[in-house]
C-alpha cells in the first residue's frame, strides 16, 4: 500500500516527469489536465512529448504498477483524493515580457473550492516558476477566499522551485543537487520535507534540503536561471573576443576559467545561444518584475541582447565563408533548443531562421532527430524538413550546426564532402575537432578563427 498520494496539477515537462518519478517510487499520483486528448495519451501509457528517459519510465509503471499513475481531466477529484497537491502549471510570457499567472490563478481557485469540502489537512505546493510574493499573496489568498480556510491552520502552503533541465528532467528529478523548500509555516515545510525524505531516502545524504520563507524560495529559482543565462552570454561575449585575434580558442579559454573553484565549467560553452521554455521567459519576467518595482536591470538586458545577437553572428560567419548566402541551399543541423528533448520553445534555430529570411535566404532545410514534429508546429512552412542528416545535407551549399545531438558528433569531413554541393560548415556548438575539419573542408567555428 502506498504511503503518499499526490495530485500534480499541470502535465508539462515538470508535472509529468515529476509524476512519473513519484509513481515509480510507489507514490500514488493523480495528474490533472484540462486537455482530454493529452490525458488519454498518458493513460494509454504514452508520453505526449519527447524527453529522454520519460517513455521508458512510463512503460515500466504501466507494466508493473499502472494503478500508481493516472491522468484525470477532473482536478476536483485529483485534489479530493490526495494529501498533497503540486501546482506545475505554465507561467508564460506576456507580450510586455512580464509573467502571465492566469493558469496559477485558476488552479489555485480550483484547489480552494476542493479544500472547502475537505476536513483533512491538505498541503499545497507551488512548483511553477513565479515572481516573489505570488505564493503568499496570490495563491494563498485565492485558496483562502475560495475555501474559507486559513493557511498554516487548515491547509499547508509551500513553494518548491524545480531545477530540471530539459533533456535530463528524469535524471534531475531523481538525483537533485539540492531541494529548496519555501514554507508558509514550520508545519507546512515539515510535511513537504517528510515527503521528500521518503521519496529520496539515502540520496539526501549528499543533497541538502534548505528551508526558507516563500518569497526567498521564489527568488532562488530566478537567481538560478538568470545566473546560468548570464554564464552563457558571458561565454558568447568571450567567443566574440576570441574571433578578433588568431591563435585564441574560446573552448580552451572557458576551460581555463571554469577550473577556478569559485566558478566551475558548466554553462560556459560558447555557441549560438540559449533557448528553451525557461531562460528567456524567466530572465524577462524578473526583469519586468523589478521594473514594476522601480528598478531597471542593465545586466539582464545585456544577457538577453548578447544571446539574441548570436543568431546574427553565426549568419554573418556563414556569409563570409560562402561569399553570400542568397540563392544558396542552407542546412540547419538541429532544430530543438537542446539535445534530449523535442522542445522548440525559444530555440536558437528560430532566431537563425528568421535572420536568414530577413536576408532573403529562402532555400532552408532543417533536420532534427526528435524535433521535426514540434518544429513544424513552430516554424510551419518557413523551411523544408528533412528526414535524415543525409537528406538535409544533400546538395546543400552551407550547413549550420545548431543543436549538439550525438548523431551529429559522428559526422566526419568526408560526409560533408560526399553529400553537399559545397561543403561549407559552421559549428555553432563546438562539437567538431577544429583542426581535422578546418584542414579538410571550408569550416568555421564559434569562438575561433584560423591559427597563424
Amino acid at each position: 500500500m502506498y504511503k503518499y498520494s499526490v495530485s500534480i496539477l499541470g502535465t508539462g515537462f515538470i508535472g509529468l516527469c515529476s509524476a512519473a518519478c513519484f509513481a515509480n517510487k510507489d507514490i500514488k499520483v493523480l495528474a490533472s489536465t484540462h486537455n482530454k486528448r493529452k490525458a488519454a495519451i498518458i493513460n494509454d501509457g504514452k508520453a505526449p512529448f519527447f524527453e529522454a528517459g520519460l517513455q521508458e519510465m512510463i512503460d515500466d509503471i504501466k507494466q508493473n504498477n499502472p494503478e500508481l499513475l493516472q491522468c484525470l481531466t477532473d482536478s476536483v477529484k485529483a485534489v479530493l483524493e490526495t494529501d498533497i497537491s503540486m501546482i506545475t502549471q505554465g507561467t508564460p510570457m506576456r507580450e510586455d515580457k512580464s509573467i502571465d499567472l492566469s493558469f496559477i490563478e485558476s488552479t489555485a481557485k480550483e484547489i480552494g473550492e476542493v479544500i472547502k469540502k475537505k476536513d483533512k489537512y491538505h498541503l499545497v505546493v507551488v512548483r511553477s516558476t513565479v515572481v516573489p510574493g505570488t505564493t503568499r499573496n496570490l495563491v494563498g489568498e485565492i485558496i483562502s477566499k475560495a475555501s474559507g480556510k486559513e493557511p498554516g491552520k487548515d491547509y499547508g502552503l509551500c513553494m518548491q522551485p524545480e531545477f530540471l533541465a530539459e533533456g535530463r528532467s528524469i535524471e534531475d528529478t531523481l538525483h537533485p543537487d539540492r531541494i529548496i523548500i519555501g514554507e508558509f509555516d514550520e508545519k507546512s515545510g515539515a510535511m513537504l520535507q517528510e515527503f521528500y525524505e521518503y521519496f529520496y531516502g539515502d540520496h539526501l545524504k549528499n543533497c541538502p534540503i534548505l528551508r526558507m520563507n516563500l518569497e526567498s524560495a521564489e527568488l532562488v529559482k530566478y537567481g538560478n536561471n538568470c545566473l546560468l543565462s548570464t554564464k552563457i552570454s558571458y561565454a558568447n561575449e568571450f567567443a566574440n573576443f576570441a574571433e578578433l585575434v588568431p591563435n585564441v580558442d574560446v573552448v580552451q579559454v572557458m576551460k581555463g576559467v571554469g577550473l577556478d573553484y569559485r566558478i566551475n565549467p558548466r554553462f560556459l560553452g560558447a555557441g549560438v545561444g540559449f533557448g528553451g521554455a525557461c531562460f528567456h521567459k524567466d530572465v524577462n519576467a524578473i526583469k519586468a518584475w523589478a521594473k514594476s518595482k522601480g528598478y531597471e536591470s542593465k545586466l539582464l538586458e545585456a544577457v538577453l541582447d548578447i544571446n539574441d545577437d548570436q543568431a546574427v553572428h553565426i549568419v554573418n560567419i556563414a556569409e563570409k565563408l560562402t561569399g553570400g548566402l542568397k540563392g544558396k541551399k542552407i542546412t540547419l543541423l538541429g532544430l530543438a533548443f537542446k539535445p534530449g528533448t523535442d522542445d522548440m520553445r525559444g530555440a536558437a534555430s528560430i532566431r537563425v531562421i528568421n535572420e536568414l529570411l530577413r536576408r532573403n535566404v529562402t532555400n532552408i532545410v532543417g533536420y532534427d532527430p526528435k524535433g521535426i514534429k514540434t518544429a513544424k508546429i513552430e516554424l510551419k512552412d518557413k523551411i523544408t524538413y528533412a528526414g535524415s542528416t543525409e537528406e538535409a545535407l544533400k546538395d546543400s551549399e552551407c550547413a549550420l550546426l545548431i543543436t549538439e545531438w550525438d548523431e551529429f558528433r559522428q559526422l566526419k569531413p568526408d560526409d560533408f564532402k560526399r553529400l553537399m554541393r559545397t561543403p561549407n560548415l559552421i559549428d555553432g556548438r563546438r562539437i567538431f575537432d577544429y583542426n581535422e575539419f578546418s584542414k579538410n573542408i571550408p569550416f568555421r567555428a564559434i569562438g575561433r578563427i584560423e591559427l597563424k
